[in-house]
């Protein structure tokens, strides 16, 4: 019977087969298959070894470690041992002068590596996706907000395109991170390379290039957890950026707002109890799902301070902290761009709630506006403050508040008070930077 919810909710078949126990073992065997080629270019072990042992790598059972594991109780060594039965003739060179995390540390990065390698086109995708949605909204005026009250106006464009943004720092920080997770070391027990003889810097070398991975520069028995610990902080970043898209979704679901939905399935059941409910409940795991992974930032960082040269107190929580960071990160980009892909914008309510304050969200321009015609800032400041709460008070139009007002009426006639209130004409250059925007994120990330 499945426990974690990862074995039958959450997560890509795709980004799972990579953490699943199968494909870590396969990438065990990869390295001792690399260190063996290296060893062999160098001369360190006899001609044909390497070719063998790469036989072995591909012909070995990870279910035969495994067994091996139960009777002897050390993962690493059950791994050669089950290698060498497949390379009759030369698995005794198997692992010669590497220690267990020189193997289990640059298995780990090929896992990060191709962990990555589904993450970054998965991000280009919902990156794409903000942006076209930016284009097509750009001029869609919409009620801006501040401390959850309606403030002046923006355009949905205008948050697509800072969602975008946020995502295209994102793949910019992945690029960045990428050389200093996804790395392999062959080091020895301590860091010395001593077991490797005057080969040690070579042999680390060659093994990375044969992996497709950087080398660290220097390390003891581990690669240090500063760089996992990035890593996984860059994933909580991008959890958390999906958190505040979606929790901003959920406010303009809002029963009294309603100018974004959630795709709705024609068979979709929102409540067992109350049948009209369509609640945005992607959004909502989309949110829950963002606090899991930022959970593992503390065990991360507690990784990086190990005992010495190195002691273990890192393995046994790696074996949660990498999948769940990975797959749950996966996870909540798919649904996101799945979500954003199916979303309804509802014109009609985002233009009631522009206009539900009856002007007041516009005494900003009729403000600016006085200044510019000589009444001093403060002094609009406080004709508008007090004309918006006279407003507000009497429940009246704020223009005809103004009409009755000498000093505005000194400066502004009433056509002029009429369109400075119009608030499809107080965006900005909202629109040029999301045009902007558009051609500079494409140019970067999506040609």
């Amino acid at each position: 019977m499945s426990i974690h919810p990862i074995e039958f909710r959450y997560g890509t078949k795709e980004m799972k087969a990579i953490w699943e126990e199968d494909f870590r073992l396969r990438c065990l065997f990869r390295v001792e298959a690399a260190l063996s080629r290296a060893e062999e270019e160098l001369g360190m072990i006899p001609n044909g070894a390497a070719a063998e042992i790469a036989n072995a790598a591909e012909k070995t059972r990870p279910e035969r470690a495994k067994e091996i594991e139960d009777e002897i109780g050390h993962d690493m060594m059950a791994t050669v041992l089950a290698m060498a039965e497949e390379s009759p003739n030369y698995g005794e060179w198997i692992h010669l002068g590497a220690t267990s995390n020189d193997i289990l540390d640059t298995a780990t990065g090929l896992q990060i590596k191709t962990s990555l390698d589904v993450l970054e086109p998965k991000l280009k995708t919902l990156l794409a996706l903000l942006l076209d949605l930016a284009m097509k909204t750009r001029n869609l005026v919409c009620a801006g907000r501040t401390h959850g009250q309606i403030a002046v106006p923006t355009t949905y464009g205008l948050r697509f395109a800072i969602w975008a943004s946020e995502i295209a720092r994102h793949i910019e920080r992945l690029a960045e991170l990428r050389p200093r997770a996804a790395v392999g070391k062959m080091s020895g027990a301590v860091g010395t390379q001593a077991a490797f003889g005057k080969n040690g810097m070579e042999i680390q070398t060659r093994v990375m290039r044969h992996l497709g991975l950087n080398e660290v520069d220097v390390s003891n028995q581990v690669v240090q957890r500063d760089r996992h610990a990035e890593m996984v902080c860059w994933m909580a970043l991008v959890a958390s950026t999906l958190d505040k898209i979606f929790v901003e979704m959920r406010t303009l679901q809002r029963t009294e707002i309603a100018e974004v939905e959630e795709g709705f399935g024609k068979k979709q059941v929102g409540s067992s109890t109350m049948p009209h409910k369509r609640n945005p409940i992607k959004s909502e795991q989309i949110c829950g799902l963002a606090r899991v992974v930022r959970a593992q930032l503390m065990p991360a960082f507690e990784n990086i301070p190990l005992w010495d040269e190195r002691d273990l107190t890192n393995s046994s929580c790696e074996r949660i902290v990498f999948p769940e960071s990975f797959i749950f990160t996966d996870h909540l980009i798919t649904l996101s761009t799945r979500t954003l892909t199916n979303m309804r914008l509802r014109p009609d309510n985002i233009e009631r709630n522009l206009t539900l304050l009856h002007g007041l969200n516009m005494a900003e321009n009729v403000m600016v506006e006085l200044a510019k015609k000589g009444v001093g800032r403060q002094q609009a400041h406080e004709i508008m403050r007090q004309s918006s709460m006279t407003a507000f008070e009497q429940k009246r139009e704020l223009a005809d508040v103004l009409l009755e007002n000498q000093i505005v009426m000194g400066h502004l006639k009433p056509e002029e008070i009429q369109a400075l209130l119009d608030p499809h004409q107080y965006i900005g250059t909202a629109v040029l930077q999301v045009e902007r925007l558009n051609d500079k994120l494409k140019r970067l990330y999506l040609v």
